[in-house]
Parts: C-alpha cells; sequence; structure tokens
C-alpha cells in the first residue's frame, strides 16, 4: 500500500485519500507521496525536511499538493525526489498511471497549468474520524488575490461540485452510518458562482438539509467574513441541525491592515457579523485566523487585532506569524521585524489561550449534547472537545454535563 504523508489543511487530508487509491491502483506501493502545503515559508522547509527524512530512510518519494505546484522545479532538483506531480494532476488516476513510466524514463515533473482547470476533479466522499463524522469538499481554489497568499497559485482559480452531486456524496454517507458531515472549501463562500444559475452556500445548506433528513449534523468549516448569504443567515437561525460553530478567515483587526491584505472586510464588518449571528444563534461560537506581523504593521495596529478577540467573542485562534512568499505583493512590502513578528505571535496565542479559558470556564455545570469519537472523546455542537466517562460508542449521542476543563477540553461529570 502507498504511503501518503499529509502536511497542511483539512483538504489536504481529504485528498490523501484519493492520492492513496490512486497511486495503489497504479502499482506504486514502493513510493512514499508527501501531501505538501505552501501556507509559510516554514511549511515548505518542513516539506523538505520531511522528503529527506523519508529519503534517509530508503524510501523512494513523489512530491504533490500546493508546494509543489507552486515550486516543482525546487522540488524536482532535490535528488531524492523521484516525482513532482501538480495539484490537480495529482486527484486523476491517469496521473498516476502515467507515473511509473515517467519515473523509469527518469521525467519528474507532472504538473500542468492548474490555473486552466475548470471544473472539480472528482473528490473522494469521505474521510472518517472513528466513523463519525465526514468531510465533503464542495469548492476548491479562490478568485481572490489577497495580498500575503500564495494559495490561489497552488489550488487555482474558484471551482464547485453541482448541489445533486453534494446532496448525492451526502445522502451516501448518512445512510453509511456517518452522524455529521462537514462542508470544506478553499473559499467555502464563494460556492456556486460558476455553476448554472449561481447557487449560494445558503441554499446550499438548506437543499442538503430538506434532502438529507436523516444526517443529524452539518458543519462549515472556514469562511469568509465578508461573504455571509442571507440564506446561510436564516439556517443558522432556523436550523438546529446546522451546527452553531465558525471559523472565520478575519487575518486582522487594523483597517489599513485589512486595506493592505486586500481583504474584503473592515473592522467594523467583522464585529458586526459575529454580533448579528450571535443574536440568531446565541450559542454560536467562534473561531479564527488571524496573522500575527504583516508587512508595515505597528504595535497599535496589531493592539486592534488582540482587541478583536474580545470584541468578536472568539474562542479559538489559529495564529499565523507572518510569512513572507515569494512572489506575493506583501513580500515586497516594509517589513516587521522577525523578532517583533514572532513576539506578536505569542501574545496573540496567550490572548486566544484566555479567551478559550474564559469560554471553557463558562461551560462548566451546563450540558451539551456530545457526539462521541474513539477513545472517549467528543465534540459539542459547538466542535469544543470533550473528555467523556468510560468510552461510548463512536457515533453516539449523549447529553454531559461539565464539571471542569484542562484547558482544551471540557470534562464531563
Amino acid at each position: 500500500m502507498t504511503d501518503v504523508v499529509t502536511l497542511g489543511c483539512r483538504l489536504n487530508i481529504q485528498e490523501s485519500e484519493t492520492i492513496r487509491r490512486h497511486a495503489d491502483a497504479a502499482g506504486l506501493g514502493e513510493l512514499t507521496v508527501v501531501n505538501t502545503c505552501a501556507v509559510t515559508n516554514e511549511a515548505v522547509a518542513k516539506a523538505r525536511q520531511t522528503v529527506r527524512r523519508i529519503a534517509r530512510a530508503g524510501g523512494k518519494v513523489a512530491v504533490t499538493g500546493c508546494a509543489a505546484q507552486t515550486q516543482p522545479e525546487m522540488f524536482a532538483a532535490m535528488p531524492e525526489v523521484a516525482l513532482v506531480i501538480g495539484n490537480d494532476d495529482k486527484m486523476r488516476a491517469e496521473r498516476w498511471r502515467e507515473a511509473r513510466a515517467a519515473i523509469a524514463q527518469g521525467g519528474k515533473l507532472a504538473v500542468s497549468d492548474i490555473m486552466n482547470v475548470a471544473a472539480p476533479s472528482a473528490m473522494p466522499a469521505q474521510v472518517q474520524e472513528g466513523r463519525t463524522r465526514a468531510f465533503v469538499q464542495v469548492q476548491n481554489g479562490c478568485d481572490h488575490r489577497c495580498t500575503f497568499c500564495i494559495i490561489p497559485f497552488g489550488r487555482g482559480n474558484a471551482r464547485s461540485i453541482a448541489p445533486d452531486d453534494a446532496v448525492a456524496q451526502i445522502r451516501r454517507l448518512a445512510e453509511q452510518g456517518f452522524r455529521e458531515v462537514v462542508l470544506t472549501g478553499v473559499d467555502l463562500t464563494s460556492y456556486g458562482e460558476r455553476l448554472p444559475g449561481a447557487p449560494r452556500l445558503g441554499a446550499l445548506v438548506k437543499r442538503i438539509l430538506r434532502d438529507v433528513p436523516d444526517l443529524a449534523r452539518l458543519r462549515l468549516s472556514s469562511i469568509d467574513a465578508a461573504e455571509c448569504d442571507g440564506d446561510l443567515l436564516d439556517c443558522f437561525a432556523g436550523e438546529p441541525r446546522l451546527m452553531p460553530h465558525l471559523h472565520l478567515s478575519l487575518q486582522a483587526g487594523d483597517d489599513l491592515i485589512l486595506k493592505r491584505m486586500k481583504r474584503r472586510h473592515s473592522r467594523a464588518d467583522a464585529v458586526a457579523l459575529c454580533a448579528k449571528l450571535r443574536a440568531l444563534r446565541p450559542d454560536i461560537a467562534f473561531g479564527a485566523d488571524i496573522i500575527a506581523g504583516f508587512p508595515t504593521e505597528t504595535e497599535a495596529m496589531f493592539t486592534r487585532s488582540l482587541d478583536l478577540v474580545d470584541e468578536c467573542g472568539l474562542t479559538q485562534l489559529h495564529v499565523f506569524p507572518y510569512s513572507p512568499r515569494p512572489g506575493t505583493p506583501a513580500a515586497r512590502m516594509p517589513q516587521v521585524a522577525p523578532a517583533a513578528v514572532k513576539e506578536r505571535a505569542q501574545r496573540l496565542r496567550e490572548r486566544g489561550q484566555i479567551a478559550l479559558a474564559r469560554y471553557l470556564d463558562g461551560e462548566i455545570g451546563t450540558t451539551r449534547v456530545v457526539l462521541a469519537e474513539r477513545g472517549g472523546v467528543g465534540r459539542t455542537e459547538q466542535f469544543t472537545p470533550v473528555r467523556l466517562n468510560g468510552d461510548p460508542a463512536p457515533g453516539s449521542f449523549l447529553a454531559a454535563r461539565f464539571a471542569g476543563h484542562d484547558g482544551s477540553h471540557l470534562i464531563a461529570a
């Protein structure tokens, strides 16, 4: 069986299942495939380190993913690499069938122009977590050009699967016993823009909940704060099967920095969206991505990002120390000193820990419905991890009252 080492985001994790199947079917079991991330310089460095580690152990390495798409020649120049395959190519069975001959003939590069890809390639219907939760990728790519971001050049332009296909996948998953489905994408709220009739994400959510009545929980992955359509707001207000949890792509709390990032929302927009959603669904919980040390960021500007944690009521932060990506506009802007970037990222993480602890403190004594996973853990509707008593069956729902927490997990009484 082909070994696939996955780096980076949830989409990569999901896509690795398809990569493994295609490589196995092509008879490439001797390969180790490294499915890379390109979101930061550190992510690319980690990919190179992983390749070298595998090669030292005697493995033959193929490299794919976002870093392979954006920097194919760099990976092809590594003597440890037998094959570099592009981010769209990796999802196509024929590319893996062609790989054996390419390797035998000394060829390394199988990377097509992802900007010419107009439709999503076939996606797996599921990624399993203890047979309780499945992830369905309904969207890929991004049409926006944030000044710090390399991902559109690794993922291509925005494209979506048809609503019929999404509903059919989710219906099969519900029939297989999955209790929760998470809709994923690179720019999830751009869903449907190029489909006939341009259906929005909210319309897709409404249709899934209507047409798959046996699905117990539907959850969204990260969304853009600039795009939350009326149907989606209606779903949060009136559909209890749509989970009260959102991870927001906020990135900063200062308007000038947001403008220099080429983001499409303001600080006030972010605060207003969180307030509106909380009014519609009082039990909703928010996470967010925030970048520390973006070029030109002053201490006062950074303080506004710190304050955004409390103003939006964020409870889970993904903090990214700014990393200049070659070829992006932000890499040409005046940079913040690396020591200051590191220090600000640490302060932001500490503020996030304070916010999380405050949220967990507030959950003590309450009772929530928890979906049990393997190993005696589970998740609330707000996606908060819970340590359960005993080891309940994965996929079972139980009402848990919380006696305390350990700083990251609630602890059931």
